[in-house]
């Protein structure tokens, strides 16, 4: 059999202009996880989830002391953003990379360095803070996204290795709603920890790291490969087979992704700025707790999303494009209901919401398109984009909003709206995806 057949044999997600549903996954259906008990099933659950959790807490949990990190260092806005982005485009370049060695080796042989990696250049940025040192800090935090790029992304395609079917979509749902209840709980925990000092935060990264760590070591048993590695030629043929025969689909998927966490971390950015300015003047716990509200709807909303699609083809279509279109409506009525914070904190939910229904739907089929000897470079190339979403929101926001609050709102409508064309026309599932 040729390397190319046996690529197209891997191919696993059913759509309409492609080729028919292919067998079930073997390695899903050998895995313990798939078929374990109910409480080694939760161990495991909870082991994954906390891996996109430490993730986050990288970046969000920083959100709310930014504007004390400039004063206190002295530093530009866009050296303050770049605290955000460095990490993330460090992550985004490394992503592809950490994915094919998990291909080549194992999942946990990444994911276990990586956050050992995470947790030490986290307690390195702290001391950059105390030395009132951003060439220090700038370094860690860029890092610290070498190590990240063996995390989270890497435990997404652990989950397909793990599991199949409805179990696959929920531990994916559970996955994105860990990465977003991240997302609500580290605003308030970065301004807790900044009512001990400013740059605490920093110094809890390794804490949630060694945690994340022996949950992953001793709580998940990875299955044992059912075959050979391929040598990098034919493992690069395959993933460009792979793009050839679902390219259309993959990349609207991998744009609306990326454009889906550009505008929550930029938002988030955005929000963080004008909060502490009057006529709001809210700092501290409280920021933090505002910050919370949007993010809190998308958690929700990721989890119950996950839960409930399974592997239903029609409904992921049907949610993917109602998220976009909640997106596209919310943020275009910014442009004109910004004044009020109240309006526009529930303008920002709903665009929340529309993001919750929209990632699941994505990782459930970007995780199923191939079989396990590639998984792990697909993910990883969709979690590289997603990453560079969040590593230019900041920075782009920043820039737009020294231009005017209204071309912020009118950039991410228009992009949301193109996104929503995207999707509806080229990704089209099937009644049921393997």
């Amino acid at each position: 059999m040729s390397a190319t057949t046996k690529s197209r044999s891997r191919l696993s997600v059913t759509f309409t202009s492609d080729i028919g549903a292919d067998a079930e996954r073997p390695e899903a259906q050998s895995s313990s996880g798939g078929q374990g008990k109910p409480k080694s099933k939760i161990r495991q659950y909870i082991a994954l989830s906390t891996v996109p959790l430490v993730l986050v807490l990288g970046n969000s949990m920083l959100v709310p002391i930014l504007p004390t990190l400039r004063s206190e260092l002295g530093i530009s806005q866009f050296q303050t953003s770049l605290v955000i982005s460095l990490f993330s485009v460090c992550a985004a370049l490394i992503i592809p990379i950490a994915g094919y060695l998990s291909d080549r080796f194992s999942r946990k042989a990444v994911i276990i360095p990586s956050l050992i990696v995470y947790g030490s250049a986290g307690v390195l940025a702290g001391f950059g803070a105390i030395w009132d040192s951003y060439s220090v800090l700038i370094a860690a935090r860029a890092l610290q996204g070498i190590g990240a790029a063996g995390t989270a992304p890497i435990a997404m395609a652990l989950v397909g290795d793990l599991y199949k079917d409805g179990q696959e979509s929920q531990a994916l749902g559970l996955i994105e709603a860990s990465n977003g209840a991240g997302k609500v709980v580290s605003p308030i925990l970065g301004s807790l920890l900044a009512l001990i000092v400013w740059y605490a935060a920093f110094f809890a990264f390794p804490v949630f790291c060694l945690l994340s760590l022996l949950g992953v070591i001793f709580l998940i048993k990875e299955p044992k490969r059912q075959d050979e590695p391929q040598p990098i030629s034919q493992y690069l043929r395959s993933v460009k087979q792979i793009f050839a025969e679902r390219g259309r689909w993959l990349i609207s998927s991998f744009f609306a992704g990326s454009l889906a966490l550009f505008i929550l971390f930029g938002v988030l950015f955005f929000l963080s700025d004008i909060l502490e300015k009057p006529p709001y003047s809210i700092e501290g716990v409280r920021k933090g707790f505002v910050l919370a509200i949007p993010l809190f709807g998308m958690v929700t909303t990721a989890y119950i999303t996950g839960t409930v699609i399974r592997k239903n083809g029609v409904l992921i279509r049907w949610l993917m494009n109602i998220g976009l279109a909640l997106m596209v409506v919310s943020l275009a009525l910014t442009i004109w209901f910004n004044s009020n914070l109240y309006v526009f904190i529930g303008l920002l939910t709903i665009s929340s919401i529309g993001t919750g229904l929209l990632l699941p739907c994505l990782n459930t089929m970007i995780t199923g398109a191939v079989e396990k000897a590639e998984r792990g470079m697909i993910t990883s190339l969709y979690s590289s984009l997603r990453f560079f979403g969040v590593a230019f929101g900041p920075p782009l926001f920043g820039w737009m909003m020294a231009k005017s609050h209204t071309i912020v709102f009118v950039t991410v409508s228009a992009l949301s709206l193109i996104a929503l064309a995207l999707v509806f026309f080229l990704v089209k599932p099937g009644k049921q995806v393997q």
